[in-house]
C-alpha cells in the first residue's frame, strides 16, 4: 500500500522528529525573549516574555497621581495588553518558520 503523504515511513519519523527539535528550539527562544511596550511617552513600560509571562512594569513617577489612579491604571492595562499583542505577533511569525508545522492562529495563546 502506497502511503498517502508520498514518503516512506522512516522518511515521516525523520521530517517529525525534525520538526519537533525545531519546535523546542523555538519554545527554548522565546521563553528567552523579551519584548518591552512603553505608553503614555514612556511614563510607563512593560516588559513581557515571548512565552506571555509579564517580567516588570515600570512607572515614572511624575504618573502617579492620588487623585487620578485610573489613569496610571488605564496605562497600565494599555502597556500590558500592546507587550501581549508583540509576543503573540512574534510568536506566530517563529512558530510559522518550522518546516512542517500548520499554520495555526495564536491569537488566543495568551
Amino acid at each position: 500500500m502506497r502511503n498517502p503523504f508520498g514518503a516512506n515511513p522512516r522518511e515521516l519519523q525523520r521530517m517529525l522528529e525534525q520538526t519537533m527539535e525545531q519546535m523546542q528550539k523555538t519554545q527554548q527562544e522565546l521563553k528567552d525573549l523579551r519584548v518591552e511596550s512603553s505608553v503614555g511617552g514612556g511614563v510607563v513600560k512593560a516588559v513581557m516574555d515571548g512565552t506571555g509571562e509579564l517580567i516588570s512594569i515600570e512607572i515614572n513617577p511624575i504618573v502617579v497621581d492620588p487623585n487620578d489612579v485610573e489613569m496610571l491604571q488605564d496605562l497600565i492595562v494599555s502597556a500590558v495588553n500592546e507587550a501581549r499583542e508583540q509576543v503573540t505577533a512574534e510568536a506566530a511569525r517563529r512558530m510559522a518558520s518550522i518546516p512542517g508545522m500548520p499554520n495555526i492562529d495564536l491569537g488566543n495563546l495568551f
